[in-house]
């Protein structure tokens, strides 16, 4: 897990030479590929202005990334002088991502290409919930991925871990999606040296959010809010195209604000979220049951859908008020129609910064939905490395 203090916490250090131009060309790499990936295909001179590199910088840029296989030649596009120009687009297959979500009775892995699709995925219960039988186990299923899909071990670029937070110990530590004797370990280094290789790690919110900027409705937003709906509730800020993580990882624990009702004052998770509507019902329900009961009308699941939506439209006046976002997205392990509901039926305050008439784009949108979201948003994190340079870098 990277943690990016404050600047005032972290003053810049003078780096040697070499190592200034090793990261400049790493910057480069990173800006050729996220542009490539933006745009499907791209030449060699258009990526050259749209970087304000030379066209030389790029080329060899270009044959680096064709001799590892993560980009290939896609055709030619006619210009008004001159060769037609070769086009180059990210090779899908020339490297995978892994995906793992735990959580404190199972753990979901799944491997994507480098366009984000799904190629195998798998889920397994959790016997022994301690940190190094969990480590092994996540070893064992990835190795038995990999070899079902058919990849050779040194494709894959990354694992991406989803945990729930918070991470470390906290004023929120004892809660019920907890996993029980982590609390003093370092997940990081714990899973990198289990899985011998680089981990990005987040709680799922963030991972969520960062599949929906990659891949979904959020696409080529700079500047939004994501609220995940898992068992509880949780908000990932993307700024600038980069996750908030907060000092220790931990941004985002949504689910505590305190939100007005006609019972009194409540954590917003108590009223807007899976854990709560199950509460309400009075029973565990999954993504399947809420649909069939939202389509047949339910009464009990109505009445906690109109205090939920009171609770959201309270939650989103202070996510706007607090992050300007472009829009926050509602995604997660909700049965889509549900997330529209919520959404329609929300009433959004007048007094905020987001209530402006030249809006681009509809204050509340509906996300990626489903049990696998945050997995996939875990195989997220990786990709976002390869093609987002980390403007907070030294």
């Amino acid at each position: 897990m990277q943690i990016i203090p404050p600047k005032s916490q972290a003053p810049a250090q003078r780096s040697p030479k070499g190592a200034n131009a090793e990261r400049s060309r790493n910057l480069n790499r990173q800006n050729v590929l996220g542009r490539i990936h933006a745009a499907g295909a791209r030449g060699r001179a258009e990526l050259a202005r749209d970087l304000g590199l030379s066209t030389q910088a790029v080329s060899n840029i270009i044959s680096d990334l064709m001799a590892e296989g993560l980009v290939r030649e896609m055709g030619t596009r006619a210009g008004a002088r001159g060769l037609p120009a070769v086009l180059y687009g990210l090779d899908p297959v020339g490297g995978f991502a892994l995906g793992v979500e735990i959580r404190p009775d199972a753990f979901f892995i799944a491997l994507v290409d480098l366009a984000g699709h799904q190629i195998v995925a798998s889920r397994s219960t959790i016997s022994d919930p301690r940190p190094d039988q969990v480590a092994r186990a996540i070893r064992t299923r990835r190795d038995a991925l990999i070899a079902k899909a058919g990849i050779a071990p040194d494709r894959l670029i990354g694992t991406g871990i989803v945990m729930p937070g918070p991470f470390g110990r906290t004023g929120l530590s004892g809660l019920s999606a907890d996993l029980p004797g982590w609390e003093d370990t370092d997940p990081g280094t714990l899973l990198s040296e289990a899985l011998e290789g680089p981990v990005e790690i987040a709680n799922d919110a963030n991972a969520a959010a960062m599949a929906e900027r990659l891949g979904g409705v959020a696409q080529g937003v700079g500047s939004f809010a994501y609220l995940y709906f898992g068992t509880g509730l949780g908000l990932g800020i993307i700024h600038n195209g980069q996750l908030v993580t907060g000092a220790f990882g931990n941004a985002g624990e949504i689910g505590q604000l305190p939100i007005h009702g006609p019972d009194g004052t409540a954590p917003l998770e108590s009223r807007l979220s899976r854990l709560s509507v199950n509460q309400s019902l009075g029973r565990r329900l999954d993504i399947a049951d809420l649909d069939r009961l939202f389509q047949q009308g339910d009464p009990d699941l109505s009445r906690w859908l109109d205090q939920a939506r009171s609770a959201l439209s309270q939650a989103a006046g202070i996510v706007e008020n607090l992050f300007d976002p472009a829009t926050i997205v509602l995604g997660g392990a909700m049965p889509d129609a549900l997330l529209d509901a919520l959404i329609s039926g929300a009433v959004l305050p007048d007094r905020s910064v987001a209530n402006r008439p030249e809006h681009p784009l509809p204050r509340m949108m509906r996300g990626q939905s489903g049990r696998m979201t945050a997995t996939l948003g875990a195989a997220a994190l990786v990709l976002d490395r390869l093609f987002t340079p980390n403007q907070y870098a030294i």
